[in-house]
């Protein structure tokens, strides 16, 4: 798998990678990541991936990683390292 494109966002980091005629969309923010397959035949490379993740999907994703690390706090809340 090699990285071929990073899209520039003012939070989230994300990485587009191509591997086995797949397209991979990682998206990063702090402890939290989300990351979403493409065939070839979906896509057109890293300019049409980024115009398919602008907007709402960009909007979703972010309420996504929201509830994650609000998820993910509330576990450490109630376990908390001794």
């Amino acid at each position: 798998m090699r990285i071929i494109a990073t899209i520039p966002h003012p939070s989230i980091r994300i990485s587009v990678f191509h591997m086995n005629e797949k397209y991979i969309v990682k998206l990063e923010a702090g402890p939290m990541e989300q990351a979403f397959k493409f065939s070839e035949g979906e896509v057109k490379g890293p300019e049409h991936i980024e115009k398919i993740i602008e907007g709402e999907f960009m909007k979703k994703a972010t309420e996504r990683f929201n509830e994650m690390f609000l998820a993910f706090k509330e576990a450490k809340e109630r376990n908390p390292s001794t």
